[in-house]
């Protein structure tokens, strides 16, 4: 009845046999031309504001290395080479209470809200034993991103120890192999993964590398955060992180790349005893928690 689409899928190449039941749905607002903001995957190479729409253009270039394929595609599905890409509806999983829909978006793009469902299940109790030992712990997390800092995310975490009484949940994800070392210190819980919207309810603030799921999360549950970008200078981390630092629920990004045992110390001190933060992270949450994201994306695709 309808094909739900990511921007990279390239089905937009398509979409003229069928225009109609064609939505393109994304979370991370890259493919659409505003001129209020840069493109979220450009917003790090910090270019002036008149720029704006121009950084769309740079999405179009990466695409264009595709145009033989997917002229080859429509030849062998008797479609025609010639074409224009139809004006198709569009939903994001995104709140406007955290990113207004820009007033030059077209009428048939929506900011849905959030996507996000309750987790079946309950933490596991190692985990639970954990946090009921002590004070709500730091909660370190890169989600399913590979990073590389010269330092190591190891060494950071063991001079985050250094601070008086701070407590920390490691999530390993994808990028953090070894952690025996950190494993025996009596402050560090390392787990494989947990279900954040049960975790995070339970923490006292989150250091990630800022993918729009994890901040999402984090918001939804009050936490404020120090969002590390992975992807740098290229990629949305750092657009997400900066609106973070902005509406003050959370404090300024800095790059893993980029991160000293000095400086991690530093902003974690920051985000631990900044009380603002957890009072706007408090009201934020709150609202969010009160919308419904999937039912209004829903209720568009129906209608």
């Amino acid at each position: 009845d309808k094909v739900l689409f990511h921007i990279k899928t390239l089905c937009d190449y398509f979409a003229d046999a069928f225009p109609d039941k064609m939505i393109r749905t994304d979370v991370i607002p890259a493919g659409e031309k505003t001129n209020e903001f840069p493109n979220p995957v450009f917003s790090a190479l910090g270019l002036p504001g008149w720029m704006n729409g121009l950084t769309y253009k740079l999405t179009a270039l990466g695409i264009s290395m595709w145009r033989k394929p997917i002229l080859a595609i429509r030849a062998r599905a008797g479609l025609s080479p010639v074409f224009l890409r139809p004006s198709l509806p569009a939903i994001y999983g995104i709140s406007e209470l955290v990113l207004p829909k820009p007033k030059d978006y077209p009428a048939n793009s929506y900011f849905t809200g959030f996507w996000t469902i309750n987790s079946e299940g309950t933490l596991d109790k190692s985990l639970v034993d954990f946090l009921q030992a002590g004070e709500p712990p730091l909660l370190i997390t890169y989600g399913s991103m590979p990073f590389e800092n010269k330092v190591g995310l190891t060494n950071l975490i063991k001079t985050l120890l250094s601070i008086q009484q701070i407590r920390i949940i490691v999530v390993k994800g994808w990028g953090l192999t070894d952690t025996s070392e950190i494993e025996a210190y009596e402050n560090v819980k390392v787990i494989a993964s947990a279900p954040y919207d049960l975790l995070l309810p339970h923490v006292k603030a989150v250091v990630h590398h800022g993918g729009i799921g994890t901040t999402a999360a984090c918001l939804r549950a009050g936490k404020p955060m120090f969002i590390c970008p992975v992807l740098y200078p290229f990629g949305d981390q750092h657009f997400w992180g900066m609106i973070m630092y902005k509406k003050g629920w959370g404090i300024k990004p800095v790059p893993l790349k980029k991160m000293t045992e000095k400086r991690i110390t530093e902003k974690v001190l920051e985000l631990l005893k900044n009380d603002a933060l957890y009072e706007a992270t408090e009201r934020i949450g709150k609202q969010l928690r009160e919308e419904n994201g999937l039912a209004n994306a829903i209720s568009i695709i129906e209608g």
